[in-house]
């Protein structure tokens, strides 16, 4: 899947700032690539963008229209299908991360039969994919991991492609989820993809590379979530990662939605996940700890970062507090 850049994010009439957490996510890693809003009441968040019409979106070079909200059910509300109708009949793509296909919608499927607009369905892979093979590829590949879901595998890869980058080596973002892939224009969505072919998928997203430095693959689940485990384990094979971040949420109780199961200890999440990354990479190794430390004080984050890095003998940091470069940095000495 690859997405014409630049966007124009639209919001509808969302009024609820986490539903906008997908557009504040493109707006906030891919600023150049983001011409502007597009609300339909006042009332709507706003993520401090220009206001456009669609008209003014035009002529300011946007090309596809994304959708940055999310709602319960995932359904594309009835009241936003004539401004996307009228973007796709101006020739704008269409993107969008909803459970709903934009091709429901008759008359833009009517459109992109006609060769008008393009629609994307991040949520949803259709095209054919083949199963993996663990045949060794050429370029180095980092993965983020976690100890469960949602503990920032994404923010985590898209800190330290910035954070590399600033470093003068040159790394590349690959997405495999809904958001990710919004946010950089292509990649595909893993939860979307049949268990057979997962790793393949993973394979097809970093394929062989001699042009730049590093490709980093947003991870997703976790090896210990009995719900997502199973993705968990075909990124692992297909990514062939030189380098494995672990990510975790300081202060989660339990398995997200799943009081029934324990967050596993640390050193178990690392064990288990460089056994599973050596069987596709044998030289496979952890390069640090990225933490979420919301529920510490600063200064109980600082201890608790310094406590493990001597633990662990890695870098271990919270990219949002104190930034991801010791990290970048052992990466670029250590691999």
């Amino acid at each position: 899947m690859s997405i014409a850049q630049p966007y124009l994010l639209f919001l509808g009439d969302v009024t609820d700032p986490i539903a906008a957490k997908t557009a504040r996510g493109i707006a906030l890693w891919r600023p150049a690539s983001c011409v502007g809003q597009l609300r339909l009441t006042p009332e709507t968040v706003s993520l401090d963008l220009p206001d456009l019409t669609l008209e003014q979106a035009k002529e300011s070079g946007a090309k596809t229209l994304v959708i940055g909200t999310a709602n319960a059910g995932g359904v594309i509300p009835a009241n936003w299908q004539e401004t996307l109708i009228k973007a796709a009949q101006m020739g704008f793509e269409i993107a969008s991360g909803m459970h709903s296909r934009l091709n429901e919608i008759e008359a833009l499927a009517q459109l992109e039969s006609e060769g008008i607009t393009q629609l994307h369905d991040v949520r949803h892979f259709d095209d054919t994919l083949k199963v993996g093979n663990g045949v060794k590829r050429q370029g180095k590949r980092i993965l983020t991991v976690g100890t469960d879901c949602s503990v920032g595998k994404m923010f985590t890869a898209l800190a330290l492609e910035k954070a590399l980058k600033n470093k003068q080596v040159d790394a590349q973002f690959k997405a495999t989820g809904q958001t990710g892939i919004l946010i950089d224009g292509k990649g595909i969505s893993i939860d979307a993809v049949v268990a057979d072919f997962i790793s393949g998928a993973v394979e097809a997203i970093s394929p062989d590379f001699d042009d730049h430095d590093w490709d980093i693959i947003e991870g997703q689940g976790s090896l210990f979530n009995p719900s997502f485990a199973g993705v968990s384990l075909g990124l692992l094979h297909g990514a062939q990662a030189d380098a494995l971040v672990l990510c975790h949420e300081v202060g989660r109780p339990h398995i997200r939605h799943l009081p029934h199961f324990e967050l596993p200890s640390i050193q178990a999440t690392i064990d288990a996940n460089i056994a599973a990354a050596r069987l596709t990479n044998p030289k496979a190794n952890l390069a640090g700890i990225s933490l979420n430390t919301s529920a510490l004080s600063e200064q109980e984050a600082q201890t608790l970062c310094a406590d493990w890095q001597e633990q662990f003998g890695v870098p271990v940091t919270d990219p949002v507090r104190f930034g991801i470069d010791a990290i970048a940095q052992q990466i670029v000495t250590h691999f």
